[in-house]
């Protein structure tokens, strides 16, 4: 990986490290303020392999929906003990509980 991708990579871990929680952003949300308002799917790519770069709240990113990542029991869980309301068993309550950056 080239110096510039691992400087992106950490820009948009950074963000995803300033998440609170309780509170979930999305990843259009990250990708707007890094700047890339276009690459939310950037966004998922670089949380996918997140823990090779160190330990970040990856489990509080969801899609505009309120969608979980599908294939990621353990977020659920996660987001639950962190009182993040639920709409349903696959959709976080994003009007009670997204970041306000």
């Amino acid at each position: 990986m080239s110096r510039l991708d691992e400087d992106l990579i950490y820009e948009i871990l950074s963000v995803v490290g300033e998440i609170p929680e309780g509170r979930v952003a999305t990843y259009g949300q990250i990708a707007r303020l890094i700047g890339r308002d276009r690459n939310a799917r950037l966004v998922g790519r670089v949380l996918a392999m997140a823990g090779a770069y160190g330990e970040y709240p990856c489990h509080r990113v969801v899609d505009h929906a309120g969608r979980l990542a599908p294939g990621w029991p353990e977020q659920r869980e996660l987001l639950g003990q962190e009182g993040v309301p639920f709409k349903d068993p696959t959709h976080v309550d994003l009007r009670n509980c997204r970041w306000d950056d």
